[in-house]
Order: structure tokens, then C-alpha cells, then sequence
């Protein structure tokens, strides 16, 4: 019986830490892609220059830049556990509510200011305005923004994530321009389908 026990705790253990894990494990000094000689590997593989020309601009009218270095763009960081993110705010600009799945987060604030805050799963926030210099951390999954409230300057942060493909969730984005059921969302929030197809429109224009 006890040596049953000790056999189900132990691939218990390996089973959590096998599903909590952001990124697998390199058996190897680091990971080669397929069908390249790793005799002819260089620096250059080590290197990303698409960050040279700043962050490229936005999808989103939230932010004047925003450019993602992961595994998708720089092969080198497969099984790296790493990632980074350069980030241009305008004046007045907003990274609404998000969450990275993947991976924890911690932000350097190049230049300017930025007021930041994270909350945690009995939706306490913490917040902080963020100077030149400063870093702030936010904890995987839990949802976090970054806002830039000064009227006139701008302001440069890099976001480095604890996985090569920390992911992004925008939560207004996947909450009210999702196939969720009207019904459901109007029940969770608490407002009338009215206002919730308002804010779906607002979300997806």
C-alpha cells in the first residue's frame, strides 16, 4: 500500500510539473531547426536585428508601436524560455486589460512614464507609476495593463516574458468579440443586451 502510494504521488508530480510547464525542456545546449547543420551555425543565429528601425506600428490605435520578439520570429529562442516585446505609447495611450497564459511578465521603462497595475485572483489591483529606469513585474496570467497619462510625451517600455511564446489574450477583444452568447455575457456583467451589443460594436470597429 505504501509503495502504491509512493508510485501514484510520483507521477502525480511529474504530471503537474509536466502540465504547468510554459515551455519543454532542452536536452541539448539549445535547439537546432530541422534540416539545419549545426556545423554552420554562427553569431548570426544567436541575433535578431528587427527591432534596428523601433516597434513597427500597431494593429491596435492603443499603441503608436508594438514589436514582438518570440520563438515565431527568432528560431534561436525555442526552448529558451524567453521572450521580449518593445512598446511605443503615444500620448494618452492604453494597453487595455490583457493576459499572457505562458508566461510571467517584466517591464523596463526606457523612456517617459507609465502608469501600470495588475490585479490577482480576488481582483485586488496594484498599481504603480512607472519613471524612467524602472521595472515592474506581473505574474503569469493575471491581468494587467499600461497607460500612458501624460498629455504630451511619450513613453518606451521592453517587456521580457519568462517563455518563448508567452501569448496574448486582450480581454475586451475575447470577451465581447467572441461567439460568447449574448445572453451569457449580459448575465456575467450585469447590463442589458443593449448595452453589451454596444460594446461588442465598440470592440470590433
Amino acid at each position: 500500500m505504501a509503495k502504491s502510494l509512493v508510485i501514484f504521488a510520483a507521477l502525480a508530480l511529474i504530471f503537474i510539473v509536466k502540465v504547468d510547464a510554459a515551455d519543454p525542456e532542452l536536452v541539448s545546449d539549445f535547439s537546432i531547426p530541422d534540416g539545419v547543420d549545426q556545423s554552420k551555425l554562427d553569431g548570426a543565429f544567436f541575433t535578431y536585428t528587427g527591432l534596428r528601425g523601433g516597434a513597427a506600428a500597431s494593429s491596435s490605435s492603443a499603441l503608436a508601436g508594438r514589436m514582438a520578439v518570440t520563438v515565431s520570429n527568432f528560431p534561436a529562442l525555442n526552448g529558451m524560455g524567453v521572450s521580449l516585446e518593445l512598446l511605443e505609447f503615444p500620448a494618452g495611450a492604453v494597453n487595455v486589460p490583457h493576459t499572457h497564459p505562458r508566461g510571467a511578465e517584466i517591464l523596463f521603462m526606457v523612456d517617459g512614464s507609465l502608469t501600470v497595475g495588475s490585479t490577482d485572483s480576488d481582483g485586488k489591483l496594484y498599481k504603480n507609476v512607472l519613471q524612467k529606469g524602472d521595472v515592474f513585474v506581473f505574474p503569469k496570467g493575471m491581468p494587467h495593463y499600461q497607460a500612458n497619462f501624460d498629455k504630451t510625451n511619450k513613453a518606451v517600455a521592453l517587456s521580457a516574458f519568462a517563455s518563448s511564446n508567452a501569448g496574448t489574450v486582450s480581454l475586451p477583444k475575447t470577451l465581447f468579440g467572441s461567439n460568447i452568447p449574448v445572453e451569457v455575457l449580459a448575465k456575467a456583467f450585469k447590463i442589458s443586451a443593449d448595452t453589451l451589443q454596444l460594446l461588442k460594436a465598440i470592440t470590433q470597429g
